[in-house]
């Protein structure tokens, strides 16, 4: 008798444990997961810019001068190491519904990638500021018109550089400078991923500009996202080879 108490007791904390494993592991599941993890990340990410983000509302309604550029440019600075955080927590995310904790995982990204994000992230923003002021201002510049080319190649490579630099310091450990090495390294050694962001580029301004910057600030988790996928290759490399 004890023994098959013994035996049935057993069955059943083993289907017990196999229920338990199910839950949240579903497609079903891992999808309420994933939106879940992206919402939170949204929202701490726009917490972690609104004063940037409530600086630019205020510039706009001024006008789209180019003259407010180095302002707005001043304004974006919180948004590298939110975006930094936000690259943290979606690569720690976790598929099982019953184990999700976005929120601790962007502070903890937060605090400790703060400082290298910020050597990433205003060295460019200085440098894209200033090819958008020559941009916007040809004529007073007194540059010529086929400077527009490589301006632009200019700034797309930037933020191309950017991205791979913000993928990096956000998950790895690596001194600033070896940070800026890695991500013109990845420029050349892994050029779909640069396709890719650069893809990523132009669809955020396209949205941008059939929308409005408030549609493309709503969806900057998803697109943190779709950066963190494309960059896998990259993020592989960085592992097996240049960490121990």
């Amino acid at each position: 008798m004890t023994d098959t108490t013994t035996t049935s007791g057993a069955a059943t904390s083993a289907a017990t444990t196999e229920a338990a494993r199910r839950f949240g592991t579903g497609p079903l599941s891992r999808a309420a997961a994933l939106v879940y993890t992206l919402l939170v990340v949204e929202l701490l990410l726009l917490t972690a810019c609104l004063p940037g983000l409530a600086g630019l509302v205020l510039l706009g309604l001024f006008g789209r001068d180019a003259a407010n550029l180095p302002l707005a440019a001043a304004c974006l600075l919180p948004a590298g190491p939110a975006l930094s955080a936000a690259l943290y927590a979606l690569h720690r995310r976790r598929p099982d519904l019953a184990d999700l904790r976005p929120a601790a995982a962007f502070l903890r990204g937060y605090a400790m990638n703060v400082r290298g994000a910020l050597k990433v992230w205003v060295p460019a923003l200085a440098l894209l500021t200033v090819v958008a002021v020559v941009l916007a201002n040809f004529p007073a510049a007194g540059v010529p018109d086929w400077w527009t080319v490589p301006l632009v190649v200019i700034g797309v490579v930037t933020v191309v550089w950017t991205a791979n630099a913000l993928v990096i310091t956000s998950l790895f450990a690596f001194r600033g400078r070896d940070v800026a090495r890695l991500a013109v390294y990845f420029l050349f050694r892994t050029p779909r991923v640069a396709l890719g962001d650069a893809g990523l580029l132009v669809a955020a301004a396209g949205l941008t500009l059939v929308a409005t910057e408030a549609a493309t600030a709503a969806l900057a988790s998803v697109f943190a996202a779709l950066l963190l996928l494309n960059s896998r290759p990259m993020i592989a490399e960085v592992r097996d080879r240049f960490t121990a």
